[in-house]
């Protein structure tokens, strides 16, 4: 995530060349989190599942997806800290479905169903504060809405089947890890959209390391 709602005043009228710059370096860890989502989406589709195999991938990809996001800084320190904290609480819920005994189908889609709905709220709130300094915030909002469609579906019948919770799982991993392939690639450009968005391009196409006073977005909220 970004930003955070909270910020969304101050990001959508100001940011700096700094916070962009920041925020870009970790674009390869975006696009390696939808590399791993691809994946893991391949493999939850390809193998004859079991249970208790199941909700250990599945709790495993939440640790790591837990991970990758606490290194993620976004923009400021209160949203790398908001970031930190999600990612704890993914991995706490990956080591839940894992230790629990004997896991059913229906504790497997609580779990995953709860934790979409969590992480695409954030994700849908995130992009609306960033929306106007990434180009492709509107990505982030569909790719929050599309896990919180997911986690409704997952939570919705109380007679869920082990192939509904590998659909459900299967769909999350591969639509959501393209798309984050693709924002990692235009948050890797943020700083040079903030030179454009200016009109003050600097050599090579960075800006000077002194360049880190505030940058006017928008006029108008």
């Amino acid at each position: 995530m970004l930003a955070l709602p909270g910020t969304l005043h101050e990001f959508g009228h100001t940011v700096t060349r700094e916070a962009a710059e920041r925020a870009s370096r970790n674009w390869w860890l975006l696009l390696l989190n939808g590399a791993l989502l691809i994946v893991a989406g391949v493999l939850i589709f390809s193998i004859d599942w079991t249970v208790s195999s199941l909700a250990a991938f599945i709790g495993a990809l939440f640790i790591v997806q837990g991970v990758m996001r606490a290194f993620d800084v976004g923009l400021d320190g209160r949203v790398g800290g908001a970031n930190v904290l999600a990612g704890v609480l993914s991995a706490i819920v990956g080591v839940a479905i894992i230790v629990w005994p004997s896991p059913g189908v229906l504790a497997v889609a609580i779990f995953l169903g709860a934790w979409l709905i969590v992480v695409g709220t954030m994700s849908i709130s995130g992009s609306i504060a960033a929306r106007r300094l990434l180009p492709s915030w509107w990505l982030v909002l569909v790719t929050g809405i599309l896990e919180v469609a997911l986690g409704v579906l997952a939570l919705a019948d109380p007679g869920t089947t082990l192939a509904a919770v590998v659909i459900v799982g299967g769909v999350w991993a591969v639509v959501i890890g393209v798309m984050r392939v693709v924002v990692s690639f235009e948050l890797k450009q943020l700083p040079r959209d903030v030179d454009r968005t200016f009109g003050e391009p600097s050599a090579n196409g960075a800006a000077s390391s002194n360049e880190t006073a505030s940058r006017r977005l928008a006029a108008t909220h």
